[in-house]
């Protein structure tokens, strides 16, 4: 039935920090609407219970379980316990290169990149001895889960999470299976560079044939915006760059990807991209390869 289906797309700009564009083809214009405001709903629950600088209404949220480090369990969404559980996952499977405990380090970061933004000409590094002593507090052991009773406790009052890594792409692939199981055949999902594809497209003649996925060309002086055109089917792709977010300090750019060896934004690469099946793991695993020296990341991947 590949040539009754029109190809529609939708895009929202509040969610994540980022631009998502959902694209579908469907019967007709309403059933397309039906999807993109369910991805929509989806997507915004995880905004406000992954979010680490906001409070929502009624929310128990990663940002309320780090106000109460040391101080008291917080009961908390199951979607929030998932995530945890995968992140720990993820943690053991990349021997703590992407650590959602690494927080307080993170956080040292964001405040001077955030200033540094702001006002450029009295932009600052972190203090060394300062990120040194953070990194004391970033021990994932210290988060004490609760299955029983759905709450997260931090042990240590100074530990943070920042789920920076993952949510995103997890985010967009729950959101995928949940439209999927829906109904929604063929589309994409993309949150800020996190693409999700939902079985194939279809061309002019209603045949149908992957989508086409662009990688974006770290060097944003270049002529060629896109490095790869990829084609995927069902699969999704994430990438990592330097240019996401940055500041300059004395002339020198310093991205938001940390090293957990260096505490120092990651050398080793421009931009890193995985293709998997599952957009949450492709998020992680990007930031974690970018956190390795080349041939660390391609044995990781390889033994995956």
């Amino acid at each position: 039935s590949g040539h009754t289906k029109k190809r529609y797309e939708a895009s929202f700009l509040e969610l994540f920090d980022t631009v998502s564009v959902i694209v579908g083809y469907t019967e007709n214009k309403d059933v397309f609407t039906r999807y993109s405001q369910m991805a929509y709903d989806e997507l915004e629950v995880y905004n406000q219970l992954f979010d680490i600088y906001n409070d929502y209404d009624g929310v128990n949220n990663i940002k309320t379980i780090n106000d109460n480090a040391g101080v008291k369990p917080v009961k908390v969404d199951q979607k929030i316990l998932d995530l945890l559980s995968f992140s720990g996952e993820m943690d053991k499977k990349t021997d703590g290169k992407v650590n959602i405990a690494f927080g307080d380090v993170l956080s040292l970061w964001h405040d001077h990149r955030t200033a540094g933004q702001s006002d450029p000409e009295s932009a600052t590094l972190p203090d060394y001895e300062e990120l040194k002593a953070r990194n004391l507090h970033i021990n994932i052991d210290d988060m004490i889960i609760d299955e029983k009773a759905s709450t997260v406790y931090l042990k240590d009052p100074e530990m943070s999470l920042d789920v920076g890594a993952i949510a995103k792409g997890y985010a967009v692939e729950r959101t995928a299976v949940t439209l999927q199981k829906a109904g929604f055949a063929n589309g994409s999902i993309s949150v800020g560079g996190n693409v999700r594809t939902i079985g194939n497209k279809f061309d002019e003649k209603g045949k149908e044939i992957p989508w086409s996925v662009g990688i974006q060309n770290p060097d944003l002086s270049s002529e060629d915006k896109t490095l790869y055109i990829l084609h995927l089917s069902g699969e999704s792709l994430v990438t990592s760059g330097v240019y996401e977010r940055y500041y300059t300090v004395d002339g020198k750019q310093y991205h938001h990807i940390i090293d957990p060896e260096t505490l120092m934004p990651a050398e080793y690469f421009l931009s890193v991209s995985i293709i998997c099946k599952d957009s949450g793991m492709a998020d992680a695993l990007s930031t974690a390869v970018f956190n390795m020296p080349y041939e660390e990341g391609s044995k990781l991947i390889e033994k995956l």
